[in-house]
């Protein structure tokens, strides 16, 4: 019974998500595909449309799926210490992430397809956070401090996870891509008394595995 709910859920999934369009599949296979995608820029008109734009899921066992992962990777890599990426970040509209985790030893890079936070922690960081795609803005926002998320990988196999501490506020942010929301459109949420301030950037030994 167990595996027949798994295989219900796949089945699902890649119902829902719609095939790449043309246009995706120009962006995704342009060049070499061994190499870095451009990164989208709020200052060109177009790119800060596509920027502000909702995404939809993505077939996880698509081959084109995993040239995107790919080709995000190395744009992650080409900058200068960035910690997350989202596909809307180099020109395609679905739900595909890139999060350094600092939460695991060897603090190590890792996708994320369709994720999902099914809960957040009412307790919030407090901490700074900048953006790829907006040059040269850098402000405090609030993030909550534990989040669950559920999310599949390129074999459509399904997780779920709860994560804290910095790699938590990456994951939330990355994920506020896929929703059209930048940091910089953001509006600075109300102070109270039930937020906690902690320092985003401490490292929780919680998680570690």
């Amino acid at each position: 019974m167990k595996k027949l709910s798994i295989l219900f859920i796949f089945v699902v999934g890649l119902f829902n998500a719609q095939k790449l369009t043309s246009g995706e599949l120009s962006i995704i296979n342009q060049g070499d595909v061994n190499t870095a995608l451009p990164i989208y820029q709020t200052t060109d008109d177009h790119q800060h449309k596509t920027l502000l734009s909702l995404s939809t899921e993505i077939d996880p066992v698509d081959p084109h799926t995993a040239v995107l992962v790919k080709r995000m990777k190395e744009s992650l890599l080409s900058t200068d210490g960035g910690v997350g990426i989202a596909a809307p970040q180099v020109g395609i509209n679905r739900k595909v992430i890139w999060v350094q985790r600092f939460d695991k030893e060897a603090t190590p890079l890792e996708y994320f397809i369709n994720p999902v936070i099914v809960w957040r922690s009412d307790v919030q960081n407090l901490g700074p956070e900048g953006d790829l795609s907006i040059p040269d803005f850098r402000d405090q926002f609030y993030r909550s401090k534990v989040i669950q998320l559920e999310y599949v990988d390129l074999k459509g196999q399904k997780y779920s996870e709860i994560v804290e501490g910095f790699t938590a506020v990456i994951f939330q942010h990355e994920i506020d891509h896929l929703f059209g929301i930048l940091i910089s459109d953001k509006k600075e949420k109300e102070k109270n008394d039930s937020y906690k301030k902690i320092d985003a950037y401490q490292k929780s030994n919680l998680n570690k595995r």
